[in-house]
């Protein structure tokens, strides 16, 4: 897998989706299902961060890294 992501894209993205979780199960920002929606949300923004590829930037075309 190709990286897409540039380093800003990537740090953004870990903390969107540790915000998420944090909403989710620790703060109660969210109700009902949609507490899983966030959680799922959040892991895969903190997946996507962690690999540096966005498989939605892949097929759009989007790159934001560098090289």
């Amino acid at each position: 897998m190709t990286r897409n992501m540039g380093s800003i894209d990537r740090g953004l993205r870990a903390l969107v989706g540790l915000a998420l979780l944090a909403g989710a199960f620790l703060l109660g920002w969210f109700g009902g299902w949609m507490v899983w929606a966030a959680a799922a949300v959040g892991v895969i923004m903190l997946a996507t961060a962690a690999m540096g590829n966005c498989p939605a930037y892949s097929i759009v075309g989007i790159k934001t890294c560098k090289t």
